[in-house]
């Protein structure tokens, strides 16, 4: 069978055709039931298939980031309980509102202990941040070196926490020895409501 026998093939009676024409229809009908097939069902699988295996990777890595957070929670809950007792035993170096007009006795008291002389002693109104206050102390102090350095050592061993801040010392007058310190002693206490 050659090309010029094609054109005689009558389509409405095919099943007299030659074989191998029979056998190029049904490779043809069978390539467009493949594709259509490809198409309509497989495609859409297949970016399922992708999608799922996306997902199962996902979850297995936020499973396996859930698994080691799990094995290590007896040790993250000590280490909690750690830090709530260090923060106890922190918040016990803040004085409460009722122990701030001692400690303003006491700072005075240690300035006066060290023989210097008080020219200013001016408590301010707190200051309150996050979760705590500051309670400023704008002080000038009058002294030699040796009373204002053992002032300032015996402030910061107080039992409750006093920082020194702007601390500037000065000659008072035409001796060397005469000095002034303008500072501003700090003291905090925690805000219970926050």
């Amino acid at each position: 069978m050659d090309l010029k026998n094609l054109n005689e093939i009558d389509f409405n009676n095919i099943g007299e055709a030659p074989w191998i024409v029979k056998g190029v229809i049904l490779l043809v009908i069978i390539a467009v039931i493949l594709g259509l097939t490809y198409y309509f069902v497989i495609d859409d699988q297949l970016s399922d298939l992708e999608r799922a295996e996306r997902e199962e990777q996902q979850l297995r890595d936020e499973f396996e980031d859930k698994q080691q957070r799990a094995a290590n929670l007896d040790d993250y809950r000590e280490q909690l309980a750690e830090m709530e007792d260090m923060f106890v035993e922190l918040l016990e170096l803040l004085p409460t509102s009722a122990e701030i007009p001692s400690l303003l006795v006491d700072v005075s008291q240690t300035a006066l202990q060290t023989g210097l002389e008080i020219e200013l002693f001016e408590p301010r109104s707190h200051r309150e941040r996050d979760f705590y206050a500051e309670v400023p102390i704008r002080l000038r102090l009058r002294g030699d070196y040796e009373e204002l350095a053992e002032f300032v050592s015996g402030v910061s061993s107080m039992p409750r926490v006093v920082t020194m801040h702007d601390m500037r010392i000065r000659r008072a007058g035409d001796s060397d020895f005469d000095l002034v310190m303008n500072a501003e002693a700090r003291t905090y206490r925690y805000l219970e409501d926050n």
